[in-house]
């Protein structure tokens, strides 16, 4: 009776064992597909995106800032006609595409982020492209008394923010998989 009773607990104990066990490894295999589709529907795409932004808008300064190296638009003087027309160029061909892809993934995958609330930078962005698409149109129609964005395109705290999450991200994407930090 005793060597039944024992090998009923053991067996019991093993299936528990083994239950557990399961749920662990569907939590982490659960866990590494969230990561996988955060770093690639999210967090890669818009550090790709602010990246490029931010070089691209360094590559305009370089062709177009005013003497000591600033912004036609943080000069005492008033940009030129000829500098609001290049302005204008880049803006929608350029800054406006990229910023609407990123307003565009914040919106389509802000299932993706890794905060439990959408952070206030990210609704800045948003603000910031709408506030863009008006003065655009202002534009398109032929009014260009406003070259700006209402509300200030947020370039290093978003570029610190997908940089942060996107190493964040990948250090616990090398975890999950059994990597080594480093190797």
């Amino acid at each position: 009776m005793i060597t039944l009773a024992v090998t009923v607990g053991l067996a019991f104990v093993g299936y528990v064992v083994t239950y557990l066990n399961g749920v662990r490894l569907s939590q982490r295999q659960e866990r590494l597909a969230r990561v996988h589709r955060q770093l690639g529907d999210f967090y890669g795409p818009l550090l790709a995106l602010t990246e490029a932004n931010s070089r691209t808008f360094g590559a305009f300064l370089a062709r177009h800032a005013r003497p000591g190296g600033t912004s036609p638009f943080a000069d005492d003087s008033p940009p030129t006609a000829e500098e609001l027309a290049e302005w204008r160029l880049w803006v929608t061909t350029v800054f406006l595409p990229n910023i609407r892809a990123m307003r565009d993934l914040v919106i389509a995958h802000a299932d993706l982020l890794s905060e439990p609330e959408m952070p206030p930078l990210l609704l800045d962005l948003c603000a910031h492209v709408s506030g863009y698409e008006i003065t655009a149109a202002r534009w398109a129609q032929g009014q260009h008394d406003q070259h700006l964005s209402v509300v200030p395109f947020p370039s290093e705290e978003l570029a610190a923010y997908a940089r942060r999450e996107f190493t964040a991200l990948k250090k616990e994407q090398a975890r999950l998989l059994g990597r080594r930090q480093g190797a």
